[in-house]
């Protein structure tokens, strides 16, 4: 009979809305969806297209008519309706044989939100067809999904890297104590790249291509071997495609102010965290997770700066989206962590 009724309603979700990428977690089932959060549009006929992936690829290669968008900026609901559109088609998507999926759903949210963008995140949640949705602050999230200890009296620290914000907190007794919300993260790291080539080279590039740029030699902290790359773009001078080499000692350069932002709100942090607190991050280091902690040498200029042991999690891309996901599959414990939709 229980079989019954979640093939009608479907499963409960844990959902990691991100201004880069969504991923979606369903109960019994772990990550089954990790996709771009864009949507492609019709504009004339005022229809979606594509949704994820596919959104991805026609960014800067679709006709007038059709526009790629990004509902979501700097962690937060920019693009209301097509938001809805985004959820309901990720729902949907994981729910193809339900017969009439109105999961129950837990969303993740920055920590620095406010409450007129909380209460449009559940709103547009329930609008897309969740039953009842939940919201949980992004660090919580990730600490629970790196399996940090949060419920114990001592102090774990995370920073969790996105796309459109980075957020750094001190948990502990299974609160935030202190933390900070800052709306930059790897868009920005694309955008200083794509900057620094206009400014030093003026060649002009394209989102897609920054983003391949930060990942294959973008660097945080001196490489033991630097690397090169060759990039293509429009020449701004001539308008016509040019190739250059670009090495990662340049790259470095051109993330310097978004990395010294990251790394002094961190230090900021743990500037205010109470002596007790910082001394157990002392001795148990520093967990990072998001897929902005990802670039490479970003470990060890955190512990260069702070002086603390700093690790990855285990699955940094995921982590957020994971610990959603553990508070639908343990909803009665670890419901004291959400923030309900009534």
């Amino acid at each position: 009979m229980f079989d019954f009724f979640l093939n009608v309603i479907g499963k409960d979700m844990g959902i990691d809305l991100g201004t880069a990428n969504t991923l979606v977690y369903v109960r019994g089932r772990g990550i089954v969806l990790d996709e771009p959060s864009i949507v492609a549009i019709d504009k004339e006929k005022k229809k979606v297209l594509a949704v994820g992936k596919e959104a991805k690829a026609m960014i800067g290669r679709t006709p007038s008519n059709i526009i790629a968008i990004r509902p979501l900026e700097d962690g937060v609901i920019a693009d209301f309706e097509t938001t809805e559109k985004m959820l309901r088609y990720f729902i949907q998507n994981v729910h193809k044989n339900i017969i009439f999926a109105r999961p129950r759903i837990v969303i993740c949210v920055p920590s620095g939100i406010t409450p007129v963008e909380r209460k449009a995140v559940i709103e547009t949640t329930e609008q897309a067809g969740a039953r009842a949705a939940y919201i949980i602050e992004e660090p919580l999230a990730a600490a629970i999904g790196a399996g940090l200890p949060i419920d114990e009296p001592r102090g774990s620290m995370i920073v969790d890297i996105g796309g459109g914000t980075s957020e750094v907190a001190v948990i502990s007794l299974g609160g935030i104590v202190v933390s900070q919300s800052m709306r930059i993260g790897g868009d920005e790291m694309d955008e200083a790249i794509i900057y620094h080539l206009k400014k030093e080279h003026n060649l002009f590039i394209g989102e897609r291509t920054a983003e391949k740029v930060k990942m294959e030699i973008g660097s945080a902290f001196p490489l033991e071997n630097e690397e090169k790359m060759e990039i293509n773009g429009r020449d701004l001078i001539t308008g016509l495609p040019r190739t250059i080499i670009i090495t990662s000692q340049q790259i470095r350069k051109a993330l310097e102010k978004v990395v010294n932002d990251i790394v002094n709100s961190i230090v900021e942090v743990l500037d205010i965290t109470p002596p007790e607190l910082s001394s157990d991050i002392m001795k148990k280091g520093i967990m990072m997770a998001g897929g902005g902690s990802l670039l490479k040498g970003l470990t060890e200029r955190v512990s260069r700066e702070t002086h603390c042991p700093v690790y990855l999690a285990e699955d940094p891309l995921g982590a957020v989206a994971i610990g959603s996901g553990k508070c639908v599959e343990d909803f009665d414990d670890l419901k004291k962590y959400l923030k309900f939709s009534r």
